[in-house]
């Protein structure tokens, strides 16, 4: 569960990271995958993804 915690903190840094460069008119996702539009879309699906384990992970789970 480690590595999907590391993994998902990082997927959530690069969301983060998109949305303040889109303030800038920059969308990093795009620029970096825009090529492939399915690439694009996992992409956006891992990170909405992660932020939900976050959640669970954070409020939900019993340690």
């Amino acid at each position: 569960m480690k590595f999907l915690s590391v993994l998902a903190s990082i997927l959530l840094i690069v969301g983060g990271l998109n949305w303040w460069f889109t303030a800038f008119d920059f969308n990093l996702v795009e620029e970096v995958f825009g090529s492939v539009p399915a690439l694009v879309d996992t992409v956006y699906w891992l990170v909405g993804l992660s932020a939900l384990y976050h959640l669970f992970d954070r409020f939900f789970a019993k340690n």
